[in-house]
């Protein structure tokens, strides 16, 4: 069964195949990371966990039996009980729930391991399939419809209150 881990410098080859494979799979809906990005992602990846070392990140992966990652779950902090979530999952995975069932998991975590109480998410306008993860997962739209800019791209941003289980 897939488990979703706290990304480690020994994903970085898993992490790097799943950008690879599903690079044009993401492009579709969001903006494409450039080339770039693919030759610098060892660098990357030291930036990432400096993040969360640091406290303003907690990345996820979502790390299949055999080590393929299945998909990416980030949790950027803002210092003050809130966070943006953003994912991905690879194409081989999309539909069957999985993008649902992580997020819905990072969100239990964002509450009990990170202290978080409200989270927020963006997807682009022509992404239905996120949408309903978003939906799935408990967050509503707020604000107009296009109102967020992702990568030049109008989107729309989902919040979600994160509430603790009552003591008793």
């Amino acid at each position: 069964m897939p488990e979703l881990q706290l990304l480690r410098a020994d994903h970085e080859s898993a992490l790097l195949a799943f950008e690879q494979e599903n690079r044009g799979y993401f492009a579709a809906s969001i903006s494409d990371r450039g080339d770039d990005f693919f030759k610098a992602f060892g660098d990357r990846l030291t930036a990432l966990l400096a993040e969360q070392d640091a406290g303003t990140g907690a990345y996820y992966v979502l790390v299949a039996e055999d080590g393929t990652v299945l998909g990416r779950f980030n949790l950027v902090l803002d210092g003050d009980s809130a966070g943006e979530v953003g994912y991905r999952v690879a194409q081989h995975v999309a539909g069957r729930s999985v993008a649902t069932r992580s997020v819905l998991e990072l969100c239990w975590l964002a509450m009990t391991r990170h202290g978080l109480c409200t989270l927020k998410a963006a997807t682009t306008s022509d992404n239905p399939a996120s949408q309903k993860v978003l939906t799935r997962a408990g967050f509503t739209p707020v604000g107009p419809a296009g109102a967020a800019d992702l990568g030049g791209r109008a989107g729309t941003w989902f919040r979600r209150d994160l509430i603790a289980p009552k003591s008793g």
